[in-house]
């Protein structure tokens, strides 16, 4: 079995996740990651079974970590529109910081393949209960309806948040993302809103 764990592990990472900016997922060649990583082709197998592999673990690695600094961030905030506002601004600002991994996360990842998608599901579900939770305890606290159904607000919250990194990157725009966390949110705390009587 592969390790996932060091130094050298961390280095293919982040090596694949330039690398696979550049190239694109099919023509990131394991031999174009070793060079960019510094190690021999043959060391990336000691930490990954194949191509699939990487991209499954760089998925797990960098949105792992942004799913932990996000419920870090907001559990301690009381107000559900709090939480939202600050998982918006924590989605825009770790895209803003890493366009190499905004590229990855929004173009390489929406893969045909059933394997990849499987394994990037596994990891994007996490998130999606993040954002699950923060609808919980707006409907609990009265700050959104409470007939609002948690999926479909879930999937306006995931799929804004997605086709705006997606617009940014695809059009290669050079403006901060997190100057939209404002008008986001507003736009997201007005649709899930009690509705008036």
């Amino acid at each position: 079995m592969a390790k996932k764990t060091g130094e050298k592990y961390q280095n293919i990472i982040e090596a694949a996740v330039k690398v696979i900016a550049r190239y694109g997922y099919h023509q990131a060649q394991v031999s174009k990651i070793a060079r960019e990583a510094s190690v021999a082709d043959g060391t990336i197998y000691l930490y990954f079974n194949n191509k699939d592999d990487i991209l499954i673990s760089l998925f797990k690695e960098k949105i792992g970590a942004f799913i932990d600094t996000a419920r870090t961030r907001i559990e301690p905030l009381d107000r559900a529109d709090d939480r939202l506002r600050e998982l918006i601004y924590m989605h825009l600002w770790q895209m803003s910081q890493d366009r190499d991994l905004a590229i990855v996360t929004q173009i390489e990842t929406r893969q045909s393949n059933p394997v990849l998608r499987a394994g990037i599901y596994e990891v994007l579900k996490h998130y999606l209960n993040l954002i699950d939770e923060v609808v919980f305890l707006g409907k609990k606290q009265g700050m959104f309806g409470a007939d609002v159904d948690h999926r479909v607000a879930r999937k306006m919250i995931f799929g804004t948040l997605d086709e705006v990194v997606t617009s940014w990157v695809m059009n290669e725009r050079d403006y901060n993302l997190v100057t939209l966390v404002e008008s986001i949110h507003n736009l997201f705390i007005n649709g899930l809103k009690v509705a008036k009587q």
